[in-house]
């Protein structure tokens, strides 16, 4: 249904966090499609944003997440941040600040506010300052009833509440009855009644031991009130919420495949887990950070037997460690306790009783009593929806013809919906009405915090808009035919049409998605998807691409000439040319093929495969050697991939290949916040470790998550290579050697892995853990500390790619490779492959780096030193990270100290020291500055 603007309207139910992220994500999401829309968010508060976790006007109230995981836009992590700065609020290094609650209202309000106008004419946005009672209608033809009589017609729904009230069951009808009881603490003033009266006990009873009456305490207790005041809080443990670190960690996510689906069985495994993570890290805290971003996953096994055992004996226990109070809300809290002023007690309210003057006393189950001029209720929101008398809610479960809106899930906490669409009482997700946050607690548990409530508003908007304002497809072009009639033909993850069957779409996809989360196995599923349908050109062209681009065991030929077959039986343009580019890349000698896929790029951006190949990670050495360009690649894409969590993390690589660490490592936990395997994210965040010189903690998450969720990794070797430079540059030399042997040692690494992880590791330890007061008269090794022999790995890479590399990055660590091995002849005619090479990189640079290795290998180091110090700055066209091109550098810095120049080995270690803390590099330069003193 159209309305009078001819575009479709959508209706968000609710003005707070949850409203406000999905009407800012529409507008986004409307102008990068180009797809119109027009936003009515229904709201009575004067402001949006606000609602009431951020409606506030207490400076004391702090957010319980640290400002960089408070950004209302994921592919910008820093929003917050730098928006506080901007408001003299604090420094853009502040990320681990705990804000303002009142402080993130004011910034979602104004982002809202800046991204319709940034969509301009393609989104609008009405604020009807009123609640919703109803909502009416069939089919896409809705309309949302207002308590002031209007009625809004909608084209879609989207229904944001947030947490209900406060629950009160627990009170005795002398308290609900009383003047003096506090049932909401936020509705307005009435923390400022409280405040303010002088009269009667001094006490205040505080009912509840939560984060609420954290802020109710601090409320109570600031300058202006009652000197005399002091809070008794009562709550059933008697146990505050835990406290944040001081200095966060990084979450160490569990892999959950194997911890079963009963309550008693993730009881035993949590308990494991967090028992292993702290005794690995000295604190439970990333072992619970960790399990958030499994938690629905985990709820989701449940029965609902085990989900209401759960509520009832351990969700108190996982709130208090999960949902943590700031450094500095806690230190208030013991000064508080230590003046006597906070008393914290164990029971429950039995009964209470006026006093003369006015206030309570009130007796708890123990027998003791308080008298209290006040008693606050901070026991939280309300499970139960259908307790609410909320008119809305209550219409949407009231069933009409036989049938209701929605049904209620788990306790009745929220609704039951199909990814964020409601179900109606049949189970159907007929209707164009969505919703999120606090009414998905049923069904997600965890979705009340502003990072997952910020994903799903992601995913509603996407949805919506795909529902009122679907893009254009193609009706004619490459379509499937059943009998004379055309079929919609299945879509790829991130939307795209393919030209096959729906069951070879679903292996397709699987694999595809395994590709982008860099988990091994997706090319079988893609050969079952081939197997399935033999003319699924995209299923044969994938293999072919990454059996040629990242080393696949797949029959590239074959798969290309079988892709080549279909796509002229099936396929559409974009098919076409994706078989064109592969067929390019695979028998290009003069760069043609790089071309052609960057052509394509630009025509379908959203085509996951292409971009893969395109940008230069882990998996793929990409299509160009010059880093700007790469930069330029995935900076480009912003528009056709949004807050994707798989473009994200490509942005986290390269923001870290840029230098931004801390902008790339709060990508990297954004997109691994989406998707907790996106080994891209996760390769992102191991070198923000790395360059920023974290080397105990960054060993201690790597083995973490080669433990647990890198065991389905493709790139498992790489993972522990990183890990082993930790190892190298804190001097530990045996857990090099252990971790060599277990993880990096043929065969269980094989092909360009042992290459460029297993034989680059063995060199760079050669040169790394010589003996340095040797090294300033000459070089030595220290006895045990010489890695072990090279040549497995060399045969476990096989002569192919040892002696013939195609690539500047492979050929780079072919002649390292052979370095290690002190193979001077093989060395010299890798030498004289890359000399005659097509490649310029391969012909100049990597030909000049096999110069000074065999000058090293010769003894003469001051040639090696001359030739690795001039090629230095060219290095970089070689690709792969500069943790990867470290290794060159190392190599200079061993022929520098070998030639006797000290110094110029110094101000190289210094210039490193400058960027990147190094326990291994502070001792190098002392064993310098210790050789200058005695003359050596």
């Amino acid at each position: 249904m159209l309305h009078g603007s001819g575009r479709p309207t959508v209706v968000v139910v609710g003005g707070g966090a949850a409203g406000s992220l999905v009407a800012l994500h529409l507008a986004r999401t409307s102008h990068q499609r180009g797809s119109a829309v027009d936003v009515v968010v229904v709201d009575p508060a004067d402001s949006l944003a606000r609602g009431t976790a951020f409606g506030t006007t207490d400076d004391e109230h702090l957010l319980n997440v640290p400002a960089s995981g408070m950004t209302a836009l994921p592919a910008d992590p820093g929003h917050f941040v730098a928006w506080r700065a901007r408001q003299d609020h604090g420094s853009p290094t502040e990320a681990t600040a705990f804000a303002p609650r009142r402080q993130f209202g004011r910034y979602l309000e104004l982002v809202v506010r800046e991204s319709f106008e940034l969509a301009g004419a393609t989104a609008s946005l009405r604020h009807v300052r009123t609640r919703a009672t109803g909502l009416r209608g069939s089919g896409a033809a809705l309309t949302v009833q207002l308590a002031d009589g209007h009625e809004l017609a909608a084209d879609g729904v989207v229904v944001a509440t947030g947490l209900p009230a406060a629950g009160h069951d627990w009170a005795v009808d002398e308290l609900l009855d009383s003047p003096f009881f506090v049932p909401d603490p936020w509705a307005p003033g009435a923390i400022d009644v409280v405040r303010r009266d002088r009269r009667g006990p001094a006490d205040v009873l505080v009912v509840g031991a939560g984060l609420t009456m954290v802020d109710v305490v601090l409320s109570l207790t600031r300058g202006g009130t009652r000197e005399d005041r002091r809070v008794v809080a009562v709550s059933r443990t008697g146990e505050l919420p835990a406290v944040h670190a001081e200095e966060q960690q990084l979450a160490a996510i569990p892999d959950v495949d194997d911890w079963g689906g009963t309550l008693d069985e993730l009881r035993r495994h949590v308990e494991e887990y967090v028992g292993r993570v702290s005794g690995s890290t000295g604190d439970w805290r990333p072992a619970m950070d960790g399990l958030r971003f499994r938690v629905s996953e985990l709820w989701q096994r449940l029965s609902e037997t085990d989900r209401v055992a759960f509520l009832a004996h351990d969700a108190g226990r996982w709130n208090r460690h999960r949902h943590r109070m700031p450094p500095s809300s806690a230190a208030v809290l013991r000064g508080l306790a230590d003046a006597g002023r906070l008393e914290q007690r164990t029971g429950r309210v039995t009964d209470a009783e006026p006093l003369p003057t006015g206030g309570l006393r009130v007796t708890l189950d123990d027998g003791s009593s308080v008298e209290a001029g006040w008693v606050v209720n901070c026991t939280g929101p309300a499970l139960d929806v259908t307790r609410l008398a909320d008119p809305l809610l209550d219409d949407l479960l009231t069933p009409r013809g036989g049938v209701a809106l929605a049904r209620t899930a788990t306790a009745g906490m929220g609704l039951r919906t199909r990814d964020g669409r409601l179900l109606d009482s049949t189970g159907r997700a007929d209707a164009p009405v969505w919703t999120l946050g606090a009414l998905r607690r049923g069904e997600l548990w965890e979705s009340t915090a502003v990072p997952e409530i910020r994903s799903q508003a992601v995913a509603v908007a996407v949805a919506v808009l795909d529902a009122v304002a679907p893009q254009p497809r193609r009706l004619e072009d490459g379509r499937l035919v059943s009998g004379q009639h055309p079929v919609a033909r299945p879509r790829d993850p991130l939307g795209l049409p393919l030209s096959t069957t729906a069951e070879a779409a679903t292996r397709y996809n699987a694999g595809l998605e395994r590709v982008m989360r860099l988990q091994s196995g997706g090319e079988e599923l893609l050969r079952e998807a081939a197997a399935l349908d033999p003319d699924f050109a995209l299923a044969h062209a994938a293999l072919a691409m990454l059996g040629h681009e990242a080393g696949a065991d797949t029959d590239v030929d074959a798969s290309l000439q079988a892709a080549r077959r279909a796509v002229l039986r099936r396929g559409d343009d974009r098919e076409r040319s994706l078989v064109d580019v592969v067929g390019r890349r695979v028998d290009d000698t003069r760069h043609e093929g790089a071309r052609a896929l960057m052509n394509h790029i630009a025509r379908h951006p959203r085509d996951v495969l292409a971009v893969s190949a395109a940008v230069p990670t882990i998996a793929f050495s990409g299509v160009t050697d010059l880093q700007q360009e790469a930069w330029d690649l995935v900076d480009g894409l912003a528009p056709a991939y949004g807050d994707h969590w798989w473009y994200i993390s490509l942005l986290a690589f390269t923001r870290q290949d840029q230098g931004r660490f801390e902008e790339a490592g709060l990508l990297a936990e954004s997109a691994l916040f989406c998707e907790p395997s996106s080994g891209h994210a996760v390769h992102a965040q191991t070198h923000v470790l790395y360059e920023t010189g974290r080397h105990e903690a960054g060993r201690v998450w790597l083995d973490h998550w080669v433990a647990e969720s890198g065991r389905e990794a493709s790139h498992r070797a790489h993972f522990s290579w990183h890990a082993a430079l930790h190892e190298l540059a804190t001097g530990d030399t045996e857990a090099v050697r252990r971790r060599y042997y277990s993880q990096l040692a043929p065969p269980t690494v094989t092909g360009v892995r042992a290459l460029v992880d297993s034989a680059s590791l063995l060199w760079r330890w050669r040169i790394t853990t010589s003996d340095w007061d040797a090294a300033t008269g000459g070089s030595a090794f220290v006895g045990e500390s010489a890695p072990p022999p090279v040549q497995s790995v060399l045969d476990a890479a096989g002569p192919g790619l040892v002696d013939r590399p195609e690539t500047p990055f492979v050929a780079l660590h072919s002649a390292l490779a052979l370095a290690a091995a002190g193979d001077l002849g093989r060395l010299a005619a890798l030498r004289r492959h890359c000399a005659s090479a097509s490649d310029p990189t391969v012909r100049t640079v990597v030909a000049t780096v096999c110069d000074g290795l065999l000058a090293a290998g010769e003894g003469d180091w001051d040639t090696a030193a001359l030739v690795l110090g001039d090629l230095q700055p060219q290095l970089v066209r070689v690709g792969g990270s500069a943790a990867q091109r470290e290794v060159v550098e190392e190599t200079l810095l061993f022929a520098l100290v070998s030639s006797g120049r000290a110094e110029a080995a110094a101000r190289l270690l210094d210039a490193r020291l400058d960027r990147r803390p190094s326990p291994l590099d502070a001792r190098r330069r002392g064993s310098l500055l210790g050789a200058a003193a005695s003359g050596r």
